[in-house]
């Protein structure tokens, strides 16, 4: 007996994995799920992860990435921030939906994209992972060729820089040089917790504004 999509109920904060999964059925899983969900997919291999993020995973997405967009307006560099959006290459397997992602240099090959195809387009710049609840440890994103991943934990955000197809851990972004993006990032966000993301924002927007626009 076959399930369907419906019958599998997965909790906010808490994963689904699933195996022998082909190619054809992650594509029918993804246009059942459709565009507008809380859910989040990973898939390798034949295997499927389905994960519902938990509240306070979406407000550190929305946190993180609107530091992101400020810097990157600021410094006057273009940008495409696709979200969510899935990653996926059929011919390695491979499939993820970041919690957000950025097209930096190669924001020009995506304009105008709402659905990628990493056959023929290329993978982000910028990916953003937030691990407040665990997930498989696929490595989707080394496999996909993502260069720079975030990933923001309970203990803080870690920056993993794509060397020779291996990830390995980095105390700056190439994206944002001379920019102590850590340290700004773990304040930000307790800022945002403790005072609010209105003046959090405000805050920020003064603190590049005095400083980082000099450097």
């Amino acid at each position: 007996m076959l399930l369907k999509l419906q019958q599998i109920i997965v909790k906010p904060g808490h994963q689904t994995l699933l195996k022998d999964i082909t190619w054809q059925q992650l594509e029918n899983i993804l246009e059942e799920m459709g565009e507008k969900r809380a859910a989040r997919i990973s898939y390798s291999h034949g295997w499927l992860e389905i994960m519902v993020p938990l509240p306070e995973h979406e407000k550190d997405k929305e946190y993180i990435g609107d530091l992101v967009k400020i810097l990157l307006e600021k410094l006057q560099i273009d940008f495409e921030a696709l979200g969510s959006t899935t990653l996926k290459n059929e011919r390695m397997r491979q499939a993820v939906e970041p919690d957000t992602c950025f097209y930096i240099q190669n924001q020009a090959a995506v304009i105008g994209k709402n659905r990628l195809d990493l056959n023929i387009d290329p993978p982000p710049d910028l990916a953003i992972e937030i691990d407040i609840t665990s997930r498989t440890r696929f490595d989707n994103y080394e496999i996909l060729g993502v260069p720079e991943l975030w990933r923001y934990t309970q203990k803080g955000l870690e920056i993993s820089l794509l060397q020779q197809g291996k990830y390995i851990k980095s105390e700056s972004s190439p994206n944002f040089p001379d920019i102590p993006i850590i340290e700004l990032v773990n304040e930000y966000v307790q800022q945002c917790l403790t005072i609010g993301r209105s003046q959090a924002i405000r805050n920020f927007r003064t603190l590049i504004a005095n400083n980082i626009m000099s450097v």
